[in-house]
C-alpha cells in the first residue's frame, strides 16, 4: 500500500480535490471568488475549482506534517512580500483562508483536533489517500516498468 510520501505531490493533489468535490460539505465560501491568497499576491486566483485544490493540498499537508495548526498552515502556503525597494520578506498567506479549510475537513470526518494542538487526519482520510497513491503509483508503474517492484 502506497502513501502520500511515496508519488509526487503534483500528481496527488488533483486527484484528492477531486475526490473533496464529491463531498457535501466542501464548498467555496461565498468570499472565495475574491479573495487573495495571502499578502505576497496581487491578484486572486485564477482557476474557477481553486478551493478544492487548496484544501487537497492541505489535506495532503496534515498528513505529511501534523499535527499542524492553521496559522503554521498559513506559513506554509506563505511567499515572498514585495516591499519595494527593500528586500523581499517571507510572510504568511491568509489564515482565514486556513482556518475555514481546516473547519469544513473537520466537518467532513477527515480531519481532527489532536489534545495537546494541531489537528492530524482521521483513519477514514488516510484510507483515502493511501488509496489514491496506490492507484497513481499503479498508474505510474504501467508507464514505467521499472516501479513494478514498489506496487
Amino acid at each position: 500500500m502506497a502513501t502520500a510520501f511515496d508519488v509526487p505531490a503534483d500528481k496527488l493533489i488533483p486527484k484528492i480535490a477531486a475526490e473533496l468535490k464529491n463531498m457535501e460539505t466542501i464548498k467555496a465560501p461565498d468570499w472565495a471568488a475574491y479573495v487573495k491568497t495571502g499578502r505576497h499576491r496581487e491578484k486572486s486566483p485564477v482557476n474557477i475549482d481553486w478551493w478544492h485544490t487548496r484544501m487537497a493540498a492541505v489535506l495532503r499537508k496534515i498528513y505529511v506534517e501534523g499535527p499542524i495548526g492553521t496559522t503554521r498552515l498559513a506559513a506554509k502556503f506563505g511567499g515572498k512580500a514585495d516591499r519595494g525597494s527593500k528586500p523581499n520578506r517571507a510572510v504568511r498567506g491568509s489564515r482565514s483562508i486556513s482556518r475555514v479549510t481546516v473547519q469544513q475537513l473537520e466537518k467532513s470526518q477527515l480531519v481532527q483536533k489532536q489534545k495537546d494542538g494541531g489537528r492530524v487526519v482521521t483513519p477514514k482520510a488516510r484510507k483515502m489517500i493511501d488509496n489514491l497513491s496506490t492507484q497513481i503509483l499503479k498508474d505510474m508503474a504501467a508507464q514505467n516498468p521499472e516501479l513494478t517492484k514498489y506496487v
